[in-house]
């Protein structure tokens, strides 16, 4: 009981100063007028995504200013909150829309950290989310901390040291280092439990950016409920939400950059100048959490286009913000620690070995060697391992074997792997959403704010996968599993399932996204490789059980308005 008392005051405590910005920002922009719920959570993320980046410049400029930095923001935040309240200006319905997200982020991330260490693990936290949910994963969630404390105690001097497998900092965008040093000053343990907790509370933010998008396409309450549901009890959430490598974190911005795209009033944004200057920070964001998030920028195009295309004084002001926040860190990366290109190279070329060649004649030289026939089979396999293809059929049915020689583990070390890599098999159960859609269009258009974002995901995730499949080099040592993409795409995907599926089957729709969700939990209670002296915690349990009844009760009953004069609605 002790430990999760200790991990729940430590949620608490990085949920609020994580939190603090994001509200401050939000209030603040509906005292200055703005009332559109949708746009004021997409402000509230570009907010918290600003604060991190300039934490991070901040200590690289010097430990004093980084420090002055990190006390100066909650602080701030906290006044400003005060300020807005007191005026009396905002009302009260439109906090109680603002907090339903802010509430489902704070359950949804409690749930995760809670089911992440059930098995316990608090004593050496990083290593426990690398075996939690899969066999051995890469230490990638370790560099994020590992280079946090190298700024926190060096300042801008010198380059920081080079990570296990020779991976400079320069190799990874900073903006989860970012996070970890704006709250570095408030306690902090030499086990890896507050860098854990972080993590999982910043990937946890595709909450918000998804309740955005739902709101912005006017999806009704339980239509939006299960779809949120369903999605913190997918694989996708589950696996990368509690491995904190920064994948889902981009996949927030992006989403609130979607959201911005369909929220309603866009006809009049589009040329507004700033409405530019909110996307190019949410985009620019995304870019600095993970470079896979150029994966993402085709389903934004997707929408883009449905949506209206902006004026040249809105693009002229994306393109200015994000200038500003993406040259410093190209100047970083060239000059500072150079080439910080492996990861680039590595993806777009297929070669992971270090050398001296640029990115360029690397693409190249790796092209010529393939030919024509070795690049369209390098394409090809792209195909196979988004759809699953003879791999993924080969893993199912040893599953199957497995259940029937009575091989539960085996079985559960198969699906695992699958849903992990392979985009389409990692649906499960929810692809009967887009067979419904093909049945229910056969038959006669259903029609409805479902139905019409369900389409345009769909259209925005076959976009994204035509984009990603080209340009990811192929091969076994580049291909385009889930993890190397955009989370975008895959928690789209998983949206539109859901959303089709409700679209045409609202009775039958809760009971079968409830049966994959159960399935899911199923797979993934178990821990099949836990660290020594790790066992189950009942106290975790019932904290995790807590968190998730009570996000499942304020998604469906929380306050948050469905916005039906939208500009999805009326195309």
């Amino acid at each position: 009981m002790a430990d999760a008392v200790k991990l729940l005051a430590v949620l608490a405590l990085h949920l609020i100063l994580t939190g603090l910005p994001i509200a401050a920002a939000m209030l603040l922009a509906a005292a200055l007028g703005v009332r559109r719920t949708p746009l004021l959570l997409a402000i509230g993320l570009a907010a918290s995504g600003l604060v991190a980046i300039l934490a991070f410049w901040a200590f690289y400029a010097s430990l004093m200013a980084g420090k002055a930095f990190i006390y100066l923001v909650p602080l701030g935040s906290l006044l400003l909150i005060v300020v807005c309240l007191r005026a009396g200006q905002i009302e009260r319905s439109l906090l109680r829309e603002l907090a339903t997200p802010l509430a489902l982020w704070a359950l949804g991330s409690a749930f995760l950290v809670f089911f992440g260490f059930l098995h316990g693990g608090t004593g050496d936290p990083l290593n426990m989310a690398a075996l939690r949910f899969s066999s051995q994963l890469p230490p990638d969630n370790v560099m994020p901390s590992w280079f946090a404390d190298w700024f926190y105690g060096h300042s801008h001097h010198g380059t920081p040291t080079v990570f296990p497998g020779d991976w400079l900092f320069s190799d990874r965008p900073p903006l989860q280092v970012g996070y970890l040093l704006s709250e570095r000053g408030f306690g902090w343990d030499g086990t890896g439990v507050r860098s854990q907790v972080i993590g999982v509370i910043v990937q946890q933010l595709w909450i918000i950016g998804l309740w955005a998008l739902l709101l912005a396409a006017g999806i009704g309450r339980r239509a939006r409920g299960l779809t949120m549901a369903a999605l913190l009890l997918s694989d996708l959430v589950i696996v990368h939400g509690f491995f904190v490598w920064p994948k889902l974190l981009p996949a927030a911005l992006l989403l609130a950059a979607a959201a911005l795209l369909l929220a309603p009033g866009w006809a009049e944004l589009r040329r507004d100048w700033r409405g530019g200057v909110l996307l190019g920070a949410l985009v620019s964001l995304a870019l600095l959490a993970h470079g896979a998030s150029a994966f993402g920028l085709a389903p934004l195009a997707v929408f883009a286009v449905a949506a209206g295309l902006p004026s040249g004084r809105w693009i002229g002001g994306a393109v200015a913000v994000g200038l500003v926040l993406l040259v410093p860190w190209a100047a970083y990366q060239h000059f500072v620690e150079p080439p910080g290109t492996r990861l680039t190279k590595w993806m777009l070329a297929g070669v992971e070995p270090i050398d001296d060649r640029g990115t360029v004649e690397t693409i190249g030289d790796s092209y010529g060697e393939a030919g024509f026939d070795g690049t369209v089979e390098n394409k090809w396999r792209n195909v196979e391992t988004m759809t699953g293809g003879s791999p993924g059929w080969h893993r199912l049915t040893t599953a199957v074997d497995d259940v029937g020689e009575g091989d539960w583990e085996g079985a559960v070390v198969e699906m695992r792997w699958l849903f992990f890599f392979s985009l389409f098999p990692s649906l499960g159960l929810l692809l009967l959403g887009p067979v419904a859609m093909v049945v229910a269009r056969l038959r006669g258009h259903p029609g409805g704010s479902e139905w019409r974002l369900a389409l345009l995901s769909w259209a925005a995730v076959l976009a994204g996968c035509v984009v990603w499949g080209l340009l990811m080099f192929g091969g076994p040592e580049s291909n385009a599993s889930i993890h190397v993409g955009s989370l975008l795409i895959p928690l789209l995907a998983l949206a539109a399932c859901v959303l089709g599926l409700y679209a045409t089957l609202p009775r039958f729709a809760p009971w079968w996204v409830g049966l994959s969700a159960l399935l899911t939990l199923a797979l993934y209670v178990p821990s099949l490789n836990p660290p020594d002296g790790s066992a189950y915690s009942a106290w975790a349990a019932v904290c995790a059980l807590a968190a998730l009844v009570g996000f499942i009760f304020v998604a469906f009953r929380g306050a948050g308005a469905s916005e039906p004069a939208n500009t999805l609605a009326r195309r």
